[in-house]
């Protein structure tokens, strides 16, 4: 269908018109003939560069809906929310170490998926934000947390619209909530009332593009340590170090921009000025095993030898095929995508 837009009042006046599609003769007395014979072309183009809406394959994460409207003027808005409704399916089972959990089982259980710091930049606060798998939320619950192996208390938990906040009393399964955290809580937790009960981690991948980290006033070295290590519990980057070499940090992500938003945020959020420094490097291994010397790895110009936030080891190549070498002549040794 085809919606006509009417300026003025920033959208507050609901648009009363609509017409059946592009071909609605009524068009006509709404356009000159050129703007209109634009309308329909551009509308052809799309119908030929798009595919054929199929339901079950957007569920699937094959095809993504595309729409067009204006949240300024709040052109569009209405039939983008109506049409998101009835198509988001409803919340479903997730694997664990028990078998799937679903929405019928009446315990809480809950993941986190995302972490955010300095979400208020006047507090320095840093929120856990997690979904509700099963069973209902009440704040101030005491829930289990197996990596920890102690119970937590989730007190005050927030939704978010924009950029309010408001504390909330309860949540059900799919709804999100954010919880105020000072380090405890990480990516891939687990949050329940069951006993033995541990969702199944959140994906990890393995950086490809890796940058030094040196910061511009020396004196910033304590700030930058601390935005590096949030910004990883976010998931944002990843960031290594060389124990037998450069003290400055290296940091790797999975696509280049990822590196601009780094140094954005460090500089707004934490007042620190860095120059990064692009590295050679396109594979990251970690390494299990006692079959590789250090010092032999930093000597060969296509490796680095290096270590994780948790100082686990790994090796930084720089080509697929500098690693299959290796690979294929490190004896004892395993390599992992990641940690």
């Amino acid at each position: 269908h085809v919606l006509v837009f009417e300026g003025g009042d920033h959208g507050q006046r609901r648009t009363a018109a609509r017409m059946t599609g592009p071909d609605d003769p009524a068009l006509a007395d709404l356009l000159d003939p050129h703007d209109l014979g634009s309308f329909r072309e551009e509308v052809e183009l799309l119908e030929g560069a798009g595919e054929e809406f199929d339901l079950d394959r957007v569920l699937a994460g094959e095809l993504t809906p595309v729409y067009f409207g204006s949240a300024v003027t709040n052109f569009g808005v209405e039939p983008f929310l109506q049409d998101f409704l009835e198509m988001a399916p409803p919340p479903g089972a997730r694997d664990s170490t028990a078998g799937p959990v679903g929405p019928a089982e009446e315990r809480f259980s809950g993941f986190v998926f995302k972490i955010q710091a300095n979400m208020d930049p006047q507090h320095r606060d840093r929120v856990a934000f997690v979904r509700v798998v099963s069973g209902r939320f009440r704040r101030g619950m005491k829930v289990r947390h197996p990596r920890l192996g102690r119970e937590v208390a989730l007190a005050l938990p927030l939704q978010f619209m924009a950029q309010e906040r408001v504390v909330i009393d309860e949540a059900y399964p799919g709804d999100v909530i954010g919880i105020h955290d000072r380090g405890t809580l990480h990516i891939g937790d687990t949050l329940t009332e069951i006993p033995g009960l541990a969702f199944e981690g959140v994906p990890h991948f393995s950086p490809e593009h890796f940058a030094r980290v040196r910061v511009k006033n020396a004196l910033k070295s304590k700030q930058l340590h601390k935005g590096l290590e949030q910004l990883a519990q976010e998931g944002a980057i990843q960031v290594f170090r060389q124990p037998l070499g450069d003290k400055d940090p290296i940091v790797g992500a999975v696509g280049v921009l990822q590196f601009d938003v780094l140094k954005y945020r460090l500089e707004t959020e934490y007042g620190v000025t860095v120059i990064l420094e692009p590295m050679p490097f396109q594979v990251a291994r970690w390494v299990e095993g006692d079959g590789l010397d250090p010092a032999a790895i930093d000597r060969d110009p296509s490796t680095l030898w290096c270590e994780d936030r948790q100082g686990r080891p790994v090796v930084l190549f720089k080509s697929a095929w500098a690693f299959e070498w290796l690979a294929e002549r490190a004896e004892g040794v395993t390599f992992r995508e990641t940690a």
